[in-house]
């Protein structure tokens, strides 16, 4: 009698599948790889470093983050920022260690408050670029990578006074920065709020209206920044947060423009890690670090000086629909 063939071929197939060895190694041989966040600002008082290394072991990775002797390194690392003019180094500023205590839970996966962070409080020349220079001394392994500065602007409009008309809109105007590519723009409003029962004791407290964050300029410009966005935004944005309390009384106080500028390599880090809106939604890695993976950047905050509220701002936060309840 004759064997068909599809059944010695089905017969064959398990025979290797049976035969196959199941232990499943998804734990690769480990790699010192040095990861490095760093974003420099010539106009904070310092500059800091976050260097870890990648870690791999058995179990959920989220356990591990939350210890920190697994992505920092044992030993202390030699760190420096060198300053240059053209190829010429100038400069040479060691970075120290501290350990900041205020992280807080959702900044990231990884564990809080504490955090070790390599540190400067040498100041910085926007004329100037900078070369971050790591290396572990136990393995002599190097690590470097480079930035120039963003430079300061000049913010056009608004200046003095704030005021957001309800029904037209209010204009931000500013003159493009030098290294700089994506601009964002946060409105910090200011108000001052008292127990109606104790009407003295006031307590100065503020929101953050994000009003955008992702204007980019275009290659040597040079013209201004000019835009217009609904004043009746402020309203609903205030009334989003915060929150109704008839024990209390309000008054609007003042409004700081925060304008932030992104470096080129920060606005491309930023491109690759939001979130996708097309049907496509695997992103390339970006890293400009040498010899291992992360950002090293630059970007400048410029605020505008304390601006008063307008009086039409003041009349309308009584009485427009979504502030009218707030006791302003």
């Amino acid at each position: 009698m004759r064997t068909p063939r599809g059944l010695i071929l089905l017969a064959t197939l398990c025979f290797f599948l049976i035969s196959c060895k199941k232990d499943l190694t998804v734990n690769a041989d480990w790699t010192d790889i040095t990861v490095v966040y760093g974003l420099l600002d010539q106009g904070a008082d310092t500059t800091y470093i976050k260097i870890t290394k990648a870690f791999l072991g058995p179990g959920d990775a989220m356990q591990f983050a939350q210890i920190p002797d697994s992505s920092n390194y044992p030993n202390k690392l030699e760190v420096r920022l060198d300053e240059y003019d053209g190829t010429t180094l100038l400069h040479s500023y060691p970075c120290d260690t501290v350990t900041i205590h205020n992280k807080t839970a959702g900044d990231s996966i990884f564990y809080y408050p504490d955090q070790l962070m390599y540190f400067t409080t040498s100041p910085l020349n926007q004329n100037y670029s900078y070369q971050l220079y790591i290396k572990n001394r136990e393995t002599g392994k190097v690590i470097t990578s480079k930035t120039e500065l963003v430079h300061s602007f000049s913010i056009n409009r608004p200046q003095i006074i704030a005021s957001f008309p309800p029904g037209q809109n209010f204009e931000v105007k500013w003159e493009p920065a030098e290294n700089g590519k994506r601009y964002q723009l946060v409105i910090r409003f200011f108000y001052h709020e008292a127990l109606k029962t104790d009407p003295q004791n006031m307590t100065l407290k503020y929101v953050d209206w994000l009003v955008f964050n992702n204007i980019q300029s275009t290659e040597n410009q040079t013209l201004p920044f000019d835009y217009y966005y609904p004043g009746d935004a402020f309203y609903a944005v205030v009334g989003s947060k915060i929150p109704v309390d008839e024990t209390v009384t309000r008054s609007a106080y003042r409004a700081i423009f925060y304008f932030t500028v992104a470096a080129t390599d920060l606005a491309t880090y930023m491109e690759v890690t939001e979130p996708s809106l097309s049907i496509i939604q695997e992103r390339p890695s970006f890293s400009n670090i040498e010899n291992g993976i992360g950002l090293f950047s630059s970007r400048y905050i410029n605020p505008t000086d304390s601006l008063s509220i307008s009086s039409i701002t003041v009349n309308e936060l009584k009485v427009n629909s979504h502030t009218k309840d707030l006791g302003f």
